[in-house]
């Protein structure tokens, strides 16, 4: 696989110099619940960075839940970490990856092409005998510079300008449940994008936690063109990035994250809204 690394390739290397591994465990409802996490038990030499007070921008009136952050501000966090521009980075988490798959989006964004995520997560490192440690990494600051890819990106007004086009295709990554509009636990109004098609992110992992080869991602995303663009959205912009990463495992090359996803779109009031099949 392109962006996934296993348990026992990491094992291999856990002291190579230019190794970065991040913890990404977090969990929504409770912001302090990862923090918590790494300092009860992490993997050696992690440093941890967290969804919202790292990975993501502040709050304001449009931009999603879990807003981009300035590239600028997050190159900084980048450094302070101790990722620089030769640093491989391997992040985790214990959130079926949809975590992990957020700092190596933001990566790539940012032009890091060295990113990559660990097979399973924090829970099957330990059950597997790996070792861990509650010791908090020295952290030498690195010297990241960002590179903007904005072709990874597009916004609200660029999805509503592709409703409907011939060539563009929409991926609701979100349960199918939240996408037919019949529940909403987080957001305040219920629905989809009108067009979209749904394929949950869950779906991309095995029942033991592993990911699907790149054929059976291809599988998962049957009926979609080689030649489309692929816009993709959840509820924040976070689960969609697992779709990313395994759309790209599966061989897709024009793939785009909406980052503001579903919670950006309906805070603009003109914008469409269906439910349903729709």
């Amino acid at each position: 696989m392109k962006h996934i690394v296993s348990m026992r390739w990491l094992l291999a290397r856990l002291y190579e110099p230019d190794l970065v591994i991040v913890d990404c465990r977090f969990k929504l409802g409770a912001p302090e619940a990862g923090r918590s996490a790494y300092e009860a038990g992490h993997l050696p030499r992690a440093v941890y960075l967290d969804l919202e007070r790292d990975l993501s921008g502040p709050l304001g009136e449009h931009g999603g839940r879990h807003p981009l952050p300035e590239p600028s501000v997050l190159a900084q966090r980048l450094s302070a970490a101790g990722i620089g521009a030769s640093s491989r980075v391997v992040a985790y988490d214990d959130q079926g990856g949809a975590m992990a798959a957020r700092l190596w989006w933001l990566l790539r964004y940012l032009g890091h092409e060295q990113a990559y995520v660990l097979e399973q997560g924090y829970t099957a490192w330990t059950e597997a005998g790996f070792p861990i440690t509650t010791e908090q990494p020295v952290v030498v600051p690195a010297a990241f510079a960002a590179r903007v890819q904005p072709d990874m990106l597009v916004r609200a007004e660029e999805v509503r300008d592709r409703l409907g086009r011939s060539g563009t295709t929409l991926i609701d990554s979100r349960e199918r449940p939240r996408y037919l509009g019949e529940v909403e636990p987080i957001d305040p109004v219920a629905g989809h994008i009108p067009g979209a098609r749904n394929d949950f992110w869950g779906e991309a992992k095995h029942p033991d936690g592993t990911w699907k080869s790149p054929e059976e991602q291809r599988a998962r995303f049957a009926g979609l063109s080689e030649t489309d663009e692929l816009i993709v959205y959840c509820g924040s912009g976070v689960t969609a990035t697992p779709n990313v990463l395994t759309l790209s495992e599966a061989g897709f090359t024009n793939v785009k994250l909406y980052a503001g996803s579903w919670s950006d779109w309906i805070s603009y009031s003109d914008n469409p809204i269906a439910t349903g099949e729709k």
